[in-house]
Order: C-alpha cells, then sequence, then structure tokens
C-alpha cells in the first residue's frame, strides 16, 4: 500500500509542476494541457509498470502486490478507502481551472437523505464529472453535508495501482445502503456506449434503454438528481462513425467483448492546435438539477420503473432547455434520447 501511494505521488504530484508552470505562462492557452494527457494514460502506465517489475529485478515486488490484490479484491464492494489529502492534490486545481470545470447549483440538497446523481453526457474524458464530484471541496461548499461518490465500470478495478487512486478518490460501489442520508451516488447514465456520440454539438443520450438506476434509487429509496454538464462534448473531435457504418459497427462489438469503447478522437497538441490528443480547452458547466423525492420500495413494478423513468426524462429535459441559452446552444436544439 505504501509503494502504491508512493508511485502515485510521485506521477501526479509532480504533473502539477507542469500544470503550473504552463497554465501561468502567456495567455495560460500555449502547454497548460501536459497533466491532462499524463492522467489520461495513468491506467496504461499503471499496467505498464507492473509488467515492467514482473519482468524486471523487483519481480517480487510484483508478486507481493498481487497477494495484497487478492487478499483486498472485494474492498470496492464495501465502502473502498477514501482518503481527503489525494482529492485536494494541488495538480485537480490545475486540471479544473484549464477548461475551466464549473459546478453550479439549482436546489437545496438536504443531509438528512442519500441522493442518486444521473449525470450527462458521458462525453469521451467524463471531465466534469471527474473534476467536480472527485476534486476539491467545491461540491462540499455548495452542498454541505453531502459526501459524493463517482462510480465507474469495475473494470477499472483490476488494474494493478490505478485501483488503489480509484477507490482513495472516493470511486467505490456501495454507497446508497448507508443509513442515516448525506451520501450521493454519482453514475454516468450514458455509460461506455454513449461515449461513441461524443462529437462536438451533439445532443444525443443513451437513456431510454437505461433503467437499471431508476431501481437501484426506488430499492434504496434515494432521491433522483438529474445532471447535464454543458461542454462535456466539446473536448475532442472524433472520426465520423454514424450509426450502420463499418466503424461504429466494429467499435460496438469491441464494445461487447471489453466492456468499454473505443471512440477514435484527437485534439490538440502540446504545441500546436491542429491534431493531438489533449483536450481542447472548452469551458464546462456542470448544472446539478433539483431532487425528485423517491420512496423505499424494494420490489418495484415494471409499471413503476417506468413512471420515475418517464418523470426522470421529464426532469433532465427542463434541466436542459432552463439552463440551454447560457451556453451558448441555439433555442431550436433540444436533447435527444435514445
Amino acid at each position: 500500500c505504501v509503494l502504491v501511494r508512493a508511485v502515485f505521488s510521485g506521477i501526479l504530484k509532480s504533473t502539477s509542476i507542469f500544470w503550473k508552470f504552463k497554465i501561468l505562462q502567456g495567455d495560460g492557452v500555449i502547454n497548460a494541457p501536459d497533466g491532462v494527457l499524463c492522467l489520461s494514460f495513468t491506467a496504461e502506465f499503471c499496467c505498464g509498470f507492473f509488467v515492467i517489475l514482473i519482468l524486471g529485478n523487483f519481480w517480487f515486488l510484483g508478486v507481493l502486490y498481487l497477494l495484497w490484490l487478492y487478499h483486498d479484491w472485494d474492498t470496492p464492494c464495501a465502502g473502498g478507502r477514501r482518503f481527503q489529502c489525494v482529492r485536494n492534490w494541488t495538480i485537480w486545481k490545475y486540471f479544473r481551472e484549464y477548461f475551466p470545470i464549473k459546478l453550479i447549483k439549482t436546489s437545496e440538497l438536504s443531509p438528512e437523505h442519500n441522493y442518486l446523481l444521473g449525470f450527462h453526457p458521458h462525453g469521451v474524458l467524463v471531465a466534469g464529472a471527474f473534476g467536480n464530484f472527485c476534486t476539491g471541496q467545491n461540491f462540499k461548499t455548495l452542498f454541505p453535508g453531502i459526501t459524493p461518490y463517482l462510480h465507474i465500470t469495475p473494470i477499472w478495478f483490476g488494474c494493478p495501482f490505478f485501483r488503489e487512486y480509484v477507490m482513495s478518490a472516493g470511486s467505490v460501489s456501495y454507497v446508497l445502503n448507508n443509513e442515516g442520508g448525506g451520501h450521493a451516488s454519482v453514475i454516468v447514465i450514458g455509460g461506455a456506449e454513449e461515449s461513441l456520440n461524443a462529437h462536438p454539438g451533439s445532443l444525443t443520450l443513451n437513456i431510454l434503454k437505461r433503467k437499471g438506476f431508476i431501481k437501484m434509487a426506488l430499492k434504496h429509496g434515494a432521491h433522483l438528481v438529474p445532471v447535464f454538464s454543458f461542454g462535456e462534448n466539446e473536448l475532442f473531435k472524433q472520426v465520423a462513425n454514424p450509426r450502420g457504418s463499418r466503424l461504429r459497427s466494429i467499435q460496438e462489438r469491441l464494445q461487447k467483448i471489453m466492456g468499454f469503447a473505443l471512440p477514435l478522437f484527437h485534439a490538440r497538441g502540446v504545441f500546436q492546435y491542429t491534431f493531438g490528443l489533449i483536450p481542447y480547452r472548452q469551458p464546462i458547466h456542470t448544472i446539478v438539477g433539483s431532487p425528485i423525492p423517491v420512496k423505499k420500495n424494494l420490489n418495484p413494478t415494471n409499471e413503476e420503473i417506468e413512471q420515475l423513468h418517464e418523470l426522470y426524462l421529464q426532469k433532465l429535459n427542463k434541466l436542459f432547455e432552463d439552463h440551454k441559452r447560457n451556453y451558448g446552444i441555439p433555442e431550436q436544439r433540444c436533447l435527444v434520447f435514445e
């Protein structure tokens, strides 16, 4: 565990030096996103580091970590390990300031209840969800007494070393069973499939068939809160992949096999703006809507799930319509539910 923390402290804290230096120089745009590129490939780096460890002279450290992984395998399902100091690392401040990322409150959330926040859209990077719910104190300032947990695809909990950071940031698989309220599960409803629609200007949400979160809210009595993040789809350009195209078919097939999508995206580089893997510097405004009261129902019927799902869609659409003018979306543009 000490080795894991040392690895992440070295990688991420050192990256914050680049963030600070690049953002403060010139107009703050030229080379600012060095850290974003690093963060985008943290999981891949951790896997590579583990392979090198196993194949190198320090293979015994890799074996020790595998033993730790076996012993600790169920921790994500039992609350994880949340370290506030990790959430407050300086690098996250520069990460939020790069775009910038802002969280906007529209209604109070009482700490007497638990909440399930549905985040839309997925985008490519899910930057708004990560920046607002996994880093800093902004959420706690706006919603005192509420502790947010961003849920992720379970596959990442099997990634060596990276899983330790994911849990320390508060991304866990078990929240709503806590009695007494004050907890908020944040779920990116569209999932990996929606990332394939993450083109600039896209307003398509994969939600019509996604009703598991509704059933979860009913079973736990968690109040539903729609969240829409304006600017999330503007961070990258993606190779055209309309439904029915050969590329889209391959991507969907790979998604079913691997459990996550592979959008072919690009944006800007470090020293130029024409091509690269660093996200564009576009503002992200994440709007937290009003809660939808939900009564606990351990055995909800299909009709009850459908009714609550329809109400959620109405509230989400209203949230979008009420705020779209503030973020440059034309009056005639509307959300598309698939």
